[in-house]
């Protein structure tokens, strides 16, 4: 049941610390710098693997802020944030707590590609993250400005050059020791904002950027490959302004779907869920555009956005002559703003008024806060281990949009997994990774530290090989037991409810077996569900699930005494009979598991392998020539049914040498004792 008890902000600062001068000289675990999305599932996270934690950030008032659309999950997105509820994270109760409009997105589509979404209350968003802290043991949260890190030799028994030993205050001359630093500094990282032709410094508008200092020992003393990245927000505008009858609205799930699997439901009731709406840009916004990109020098800048969430004025540019569209979207229950999804924009604020007046709904509408956009500093990200340290630096942990990424899934999963390592390599504990073959966060970090980024990284479903078995509604028994057994960072309560469905789904499916019965019968039990009449074999209850019309309630009305003790279980138990071909791909992820450093032979002539594999994989394949199956698995468009195939044609290749080998040997062994028989007669 979702029940919470919100502690006043007032409350929050006076447990919390504003002052660094009692903390000097003290000596912490584990340090996050940073409040947003990444810094506090680290900062949560390290405190729950044991961890004595501080949290330092520029402002308290604004940790848990979302900075830019009030809304959480999405396609990939929605599976991340799955995932770190898994692990014990905050991100996904805090949604279930402050969503106000719930969708299950791509829902006509197989539940592999399922993305839970919500649009959240910007001020319960915050007021949730924050009383969370507030409740964490181990955990104590300082207002500041970090300066610097402190950066001493390296210990030579460990790997890396440096070694960092923790932080320095602005205006404060006595350092803040610790084991283990997170960084998490999102935009803020030498951050400028950009409206216009007018250039502040900022992360975001309102606060001040991080002191160059950051960026200066990351360079310069630690010698980091860093580059520039830039990310934008839309203006925000006034809902009494709008008028909705020329948008189309968009209703939300009848019934939410929580994010938290220890939640059955979300605070907000379905009647009370708000509204979104949709629109689309019209020639007019194009003309806009191009008519004011002389006064827009965030557009003319070469740094790298986000290709999948442009400004208005990059798609505008990459696909002239479309209709794009505009989603309109709350910001809270009691929010006079509405959110213009797709309407990032960088231009003067008279001419952002301009644009958004030539879309119908916005003919009237006024602008209260004008969009504006970012540009700054990450740290190259194939210089991190999987267990998001830097290799060069003891100590030293990144997370969120520093490792040049985008989005607040991205940055929390990055930081529960970032500050429960920090934790456990401040406790002399063994570093933790992820596989990509069993979560979407093992994909992300994967996909990091192996390949780098050109532009910032948003996670889709795409990415993951495995996605069939990386659903949404399977993250609690991927990663909860591991996150308790392993890592450290799962609290009991979570642990014991996530192995007793781990033992009730078993139960059920075995409950399911048991029921063994003719076609006939089963016809006979279930009258309107249209059974082919050419089945002549036994059919089990497993089976007659897998009928797209037959739904686990059905089953449970007729056999109440086996199966209503898991009525609860019912969506997940269609989903995992209705994907039973997820078993042999289970059998290929361990296979690959297993081989994955096996080598591929540099000759090989993948244009004439007679395997089946597609003209692009045997291009990608040819172009790049893996070394290994791991390295091919990590190739953006080789699929996973190419690998399977290129692991069977390997293995069997490898084998048939070995027998032609064998047979050499015997006939040499043959002809040996032959000469040897005939020398001695």
């Amino acid at each position: 049941m979702l029940t919470k008890k919100i502690v006043p902000l007032q409350s929050f600062l006076s447990v919390v610390s504003r002052r660094a001068g009692h903390l000097a000289g003290r000596h912490y675990d584990v340090i996050v710098v940073g409040g947003g999305h990444a810094g506090t599932e680290a900062a949560a996270a390290a405190a729950r693997v044991g961890a004595e934690t501080l949290l330092v950030t520029q402002k308290i008032h604004t940790i848990g802020v979302l900075s830019c659309n009030p809304s959480l999950g999405g396609v990939g997105k929605g599976q991340l944030v799955k995932e770190v509820d898994a692990l014990d994270g905050l991100c996904g109760r805090a949604g279930d707590w402050a969503g106000i409009y719930f969708s299950i997105l791509n829902r006509r589509k197989g539940p592999a590609v399922w993305g839970p979404r919500a649009q959240l209350d910007r001020q319960r968003y915050r007021e949730f993250i924050q009383s969370e802290l507030l409740c964490t043991p181990r955990l104590t949260v300082l207002e500041g400005a970090v300066e610097e890190l402190m950066v001493t030799d390296a210990n030579p028994q460990e790997p890396g050059r440096h070694r960092v030993t923790g932080i320095r205050l602005a205006n404060d001359s006595d350092p803040i020791l610790a084991s283990s630093v997170v960084l998490t500094t999102g935009t803020f990282l030498s951050g400028s904002l950009f409206m216009g032709r007018t250039t502040s410094p900022g992360g975001r508008i309102g606060d001040a950027p991080s002191s160059a200092g950051i960026s200066n020992t990351l360079r310069d003393r630690l010698g980091l490959r860093m580059g520039r990245l830039k990310t934008g927000t839309p203006p925000r505008i006034l809902k009494d302004s709008v008028d909705f009858s020329l948008a189309k609205f968009q209703p939300p799930d009848s019934i939410p779907s929580p994010f938290s699997f220890l939640n059955t439901h979300v605070r907000c009731k379905p009647e009370e869920q708000q509204s979104c709406y949709l629109t689309y840009t019209t020639p007019g916004v194009e003309r806009v555009v191009r008519e004011t990109l002389h006064l827009n020098c965030h557009v003319q800048q070469d740094t790298k956005g986000p290709r999948y969430c442009p400004s208005i004025e990059s798609r505008v540019l990459r696909f002239p002559g479309r209709s794009h569209q505009v989603w309109l979207e709350p910001e809270g229950v009691n929010s006079d703003l509405l959110y213009p999804q797709g309407l990032t924009m960088t231009m003067p604020p008279e001419m952002q008024l301009r644009l958004i007046r030539e879309i119908p709904p916005f003919h009237r509408a006024e602008i209260h806060t004008p969009g504006y956009g970012v540009h700054y500093d990450y740290v190259c990200p194939t210089q991190l281990s999987p267990a998001l340290q830097v290799k060069s630096a003891q100590g030293l942990f990144l997370a969120g949009q520093i490792n040049g990424t985008t989005g607040y899934e991205e940055a929390a999963a990055q930081g529960v997994w970032a500050g429960a390592n920090a934790a456990r390599s401040a406790l002399s504990m063994p570093p933790v990774t992820l596989s990509r073959t069993e979560s979407y966060i093992g994909v992300l970090i994967d996909d990091l530290v192996t390949r780098g980024v050109t532009e910032p990284y948003r996670m889709f479903t795409s990415r993951a090989e495995f996605r069939t078995s990386l659903r949404p509604d399977n993250a609690d028994l991927r990663l909860t037991l591991k996150g308790f057994e392993e890592v450290g960072c799962v609290s009991s309560f979570r642990y014991q409810e996530t192995v007793r469905v781990r033992d009730s789904l078993q139960e059920a499916l075995t409950a399911l077996q048991s029921l063994t019965m003719s076609p006939p019968a089963w016809r006979k039990k279930l009258p309107d569900i249209r059974m082919s009449e050419a089945k002549g074999n036994m059919l089990n209850g497993m089976e007659v699930l897998q009928y797209q019309d037959v739904s686990f309630e059905m089953l449970e009305s007729v056999f109440p005494e086996c199966l209503s003790p898991y009525k609860e279980f019912s969506q997940r138990l269609k989903i995992e009979v209705f994907l039973t071909f997820f078993h042999l791909s289970k059998r290929d992820i361990e296979r690959i598991q297993r081989e994955e450093n096996m080598s591929l032979p540099q000759d090989i002539d993948y244009f004439s392998l007679p395997v089946s594999l597609s003209v692009e994989v045997r291009q990608i394949l040819d172009r790049v020539r893996p070394s290994t199956l791991g390295a091919a698995t990590r190739l953006p468009g080789v699929t996973p049914a190419a690998i399977v195939h290129l692991l069977n044609y390997v293995w069997h290749k490898g084998q048939k040498e070995k027998r032609a080998h064998k047979r050499q040997l015997h006939q040499k062994e043959d002809r040996e004792e032959e000469l040897s028989a005939r020398n001695a007669s």
